[in-house]
């Protein structure tokens, strides 16, 4: 693990190389998992402020199931998420002419219609955030997702761009630019030394 201020760093984020590759995953990440997207409790007024924006590039179907669910729910096991759509697609994902899901927020933010981009978590997937039981600490590990993840692992490594540098815009976003120049100092000493 790498310390930087109240965050414990998994060394997978500077060893493993990581770049996704949506033609090959179709934006799986969008549509499997336990439920949808966590999301801090400062996200859910995100969420309300840029729904207006974002609901014409949802479909019939996400829109019915927000008007069922909410804009966001609550799972007891991972807090504030977005809603899902029979526990696979997230409400918010859009599906492109080439058979790739991406976030209607994220759609929104490209073509200027809103100022936030998406879910913090979403932005910085493989790599997951969790806080320590007392709320100070957080812990961030790199998970991809064992077959959804495959080509972008092969990607990564035939790039050679490791798991931080790929998500760089996310860990700025999340922790700010002192944090990332600290992980990236920290990732070229551990290089040196090899």
């Amino acid at each position: 693990m790498i310390a930087i201020d109240h965050v414990l760093v998994s060394d997978k984020l500077v060893s493993e190389q990581f770049v996704c590759d949506l033609n090959a995953c179709k934006g799986a990440c969008c549509v499997d998992g336990d439920a949808g997207a966590p999301l801090d409790k400062e996200e859910l007024k995100k969420i309300d402020e840029v729904f207006d924006a974002v609901v014409p590039y949802l479909n019939d179907e996400s829109i019915r199931n927000i008007r069922e669910q909410g804009r966001y729910v609550y799972d007891k096991e991972f807090g504030w998420v977005t809603p899902t759509i029979n526990s696979r697609i997230c409400v918010y994902g859009i599906t492109d002419e080439k058979g790739i899901v991406k976030c209607g927020i994220e759609q929104a933010y490209r073509d200027g219609k809103v100022k936030w981009k998406k879910p913090i978590s979403c932005h910085l997937f493989p790599v997951i955030v969790k806080k320590s039981s007392d709320s100070v600490t957080e812990y961030a590990n790199y998970e991809p997702r064992e077959d959804h993840c495959k080509a972008a692992c092969t990607l990564g490594r035939k790039l050679k761009v490791p798991v931080y540098e790929f998500l760089k815009e996310p860990l700025v976003r999340k922790f700010g630019e002192d944090f990332y120049e600290a992980l990236d100092a920290t990732a070229k000493h551990i290089r040196k030394q090899k």
